[in-house]
């Protein structure tokens, strides 16, 4: 049965993007349109881009300032999460303002950070640092204060200090909560990289889609843009799920495993 489920979960999927591809090619053909282009020109746009080398460069790109700005927020995050948790007077004076920035989008923040930063490396990363940073701090804070109180009052009775009851019992409990925020936080900081793109750089996957767009109308190359982009991002997504097997809190997620 395991073994069905394995091959399912692979099958099914490759069915439902061949069953896409299909449907794509057919509407195509069926319009005769000459300004979407079929599957067929998409992958010679990307091979166009691979011959002058700007496929693996672009992509390269815009990788390197998620994992930037995405590290930053996990840097800061986790620990401003744990201290909003742990400590109710922080909780009292800060959580309201986070849950104020909580709903801005951050491409809001995009005409200051622009003026702040300029046209340069700094203003992308600083969005994506806004993007991941608010969705872990809010997963971190709302999974120490779900910690059940038998597992502090067991790391008291060890005489652990505070710092060490974080560290050694706190923080391993609430794995799990963790991992989805920084799923969640991973697909935003994604998504806001290729908007930022459009405008703060010249370079990167969402510079492709503009320039493209712009310089000539090359729409195949907006599409292959577009589906690098939900290709990496699936990987991104499948690699954070991996983490989520680790033995250190797969107890966490037992009724998908089960």
């Amino acid at each position: 049965m395991r073994t069905g489920s394995e091959r399912g979960r692979v099958v099914l999927p490759l069915a439902a993007g061949g069953l896409v591809l299909a449907a794509w090619w057919a509407a195509v053909a069926l319009t005769g349109t000459t300004v979407f282009p079929s599957p067929a020109k998409v992958v010679s746009g990307m091979r166009e881009l691979a011959g002058k080398g700007l496929l693996l460069r672009y992509a390269a790109d815009s990788l390197s300032r998620v994992l930037t700005g995405y590290g930053i927020a996990l840097a800061l995050g986790i620990p401003a999460g744990l201290v909003l948790g742990w400590f109710p007077l922080a909780a009292s004076a800060f959580d309201p303002v986070v849950q104020l920035c909580r709903p801005i989008s951050p491409l809001a923040w995009m005409p200051l950070a622009i003026l702040w930063f300029g046209v340069s490396e700094a203003a992308p990363r600083f969005l994506i640092v806004l993007a991941a940073f608010f969705p872990i701090v809010v997963a971190t804070m709302n999974g120490v204060r779900s910690v059940p109180a038998i597992y502090l009052q067991a790391g008291r009775n060890f005489g652990l200090s505070t710092p060490a009851l974080l560290l050694r019992v706190v923080l391993p409990a609430i794995l799990p909560q963790i991992l989805v925020g920084l799923r969640i936080a991973l697909g935003i900081a994604w998504l806001v990289v290729v908007a930022a793109e459009m405008i703060a750089v010249d370079s990167g996957l969402g510079y492709l889609i503009i320039d493209s767009r712009n310089a000539g109308k090359r729409y195949d190359l907006v599409v292959a843009g577009m589906v690098l982009i939900g290709l990496i991002g699936l990987v991104l997504d499948i690699l954070v799920r991996r983490l989520e097997r680790l033995r250190s809190v797969r107890w966490g997620f037992a009724a998908e495993t089960a």
